[in-house]
């Protein structure tokens, strides 16, 4: 299926037509031209074997269960024909999977005619609208609508409603290890937390100390700075200069007087030898010098 706009799109129904297949809808469903409501024994649904999401969580489908047994399923699911007189769920597995649970035997849905690789998209979508989604999972989400089908993060967040911001910055997360992103599916770190470790050198090292330490994002994004910054060279210690005695100063004022060259004592206390230093401006004066030097 070819898109019929310029833009680089894999689908011509376009990301928002996607989208509003899986957007929560009122107790009324609307329903689109061509489509009607039909009710489906149980039985006869079967879940997306390319469905990205895998795990559910037990506590969230009893509550469902328990509010699907007490109003039944208020959201039809979106489905498309698989063999014989079954239906394949494009959306509302989990809606599925809890009328099960509930004993139901049958199920609202919509049926639709969607390509293999309009399905993958629709499940990633849902996917990401999850309100249990971790910041790890929602990332990933993005990551696979945007290498799969070639969405721009611009396009992602008018479709889904989030800002441009949001979503590269979920993006970057992706860049750390798979260490530290497990810490963030766990809940032991934050987003904030995640975020001010991406530039630090050894995000994994850090994590332990956050983690460890109970330190607050801003806690976090003050030690990778202090960290990221060059270690400054340890200054070197100068000898500490002894004092010259007046006979030494003295002696100094007189070589340097008679040669015309600044002349300086280096005398060691307590000893007998230490050293001359003359200092020349010119070789003129370097001349004058080795004259007397060599002067016999």
């Amino acid at each position: 299926m070819s898109s019929k706009s310029g833009k680089s799109r894999g689908l011509g129904r376009g990301l928002s037509a996607l989208m509003a297949d899986v957007a929560p809808t009122s107790t009324e469903t609307e329903t689109t031209a061509g489509d009607s409501e039909q009710r489906v024994p149980i039985e006869k649904l079967k879940p997306n074997p390319d469905q990205p999401r895998r795990n559910f969580d037990q506590a969230d489908l009893d509550d469902l269960t328990a509010s699907i047994r007490e109003k039944g399923i208020i959201q039809p699911l979106i489905v498309r024909p698989a063999s014989g007189d079954t239906y394949e769920i494009v959306a509302g597995e989990r809606r599925w999977r809890a009328a099960q649970l509930a004993q139901l035997h049958e199920a609202p849905v919509l049926v639709r005619d969607f390509s293999d690789t309009e399905v993958l998209e629709i499940a990633i979508i849902e996917n990401i609208q999850r309100a249990d989604l971790n910041p790890i999972e929602e990332a990933a989400g993005y990551r696979q609508l945007m290498d799969r089908f070639g969405h721009t993060q611009e396009k992602l967040g008018e479709a889904l409603g989030k800002s441009r911001s949001h979503i590269a910055n979920l993006l970057r997360l992706l860049t750390l290890p798979d260490d530290v992103l497990d810490l963030v599916r766990e809940g032991a770190l934050s987003s904030g937390h995640a975020r001010a470790l991406i530039t630090s050198e050894d995000p994994s090292g850090l994590a332990k100390k956050v983690v460890a330490g109970g330190l607050s994002v801003r806690a976090t994004e003050e030690m990778v700075r202090k960290l990221s910054q060059p270690a400054k060279p340890p200054a070197e210690k100068s000898a500490p200069k002894s004092e010259k005695d007046a006979d030494t100063k003295a002696l100094e004022g007189d070589l340097t007087a008679n040669l015309g060259m600044k002349v300086t004592l280096a005398h060691k206390p307590g000893q007998e030898t230490g050293s001359v230093t003359i200092k020349y401006d010119n070789l003129d004066q370097l001349d004058t010098l080795c004259r007397l030097l060599s002067a016999t």
